[in-house]
């Protein structure tokens, strides 16, 4: 999980699988089960504004992956980032409970 971004109106968090923990050749019988695993990478977009959050997965989170390459060529200001994310929310339906 790599937070990137955080303004007074939005958190940006990618959410990537997890690295397989356990070293090869490792007994099976010794390890303890292992936790669960995202199957692909995701965005969370936390508006800090309403509480809310949306989790993009899938071609979701493939668009947002180009815009996230734009970004870091074209360098926007906070407000350009904060305007794109703003047409995020109507997704946003989950209420924030623990951040």
């Amino acid at each position: 999980m790599h937070m990137l971004y955080d303004s007074e109106s939005f958190v940006v968090v990618h959410m990537q699988p997890d690295a397989a923990d356990t070293p090869e050749g490792a007994s099976a019988a010794a390890s303890t089960p292992p936790a669960p695993q995202l199957a692909r990478h995701g965005f969370e977009i936390v508006d800090k504004r309403s509480g809310k959050e949306v989790y993009l997965d899938g071609s979701w989170a493939e668009m947002f992956q180009e815009q996230i390459l734009a970004w870091q060529r074209d360098t926007p200001t906070q407000e350009e980032v904060d305007d794109t994310l703003d047409g995020y929310v109507g997704l946003a339906q989950n209420p924030v409970v623990v951040h």
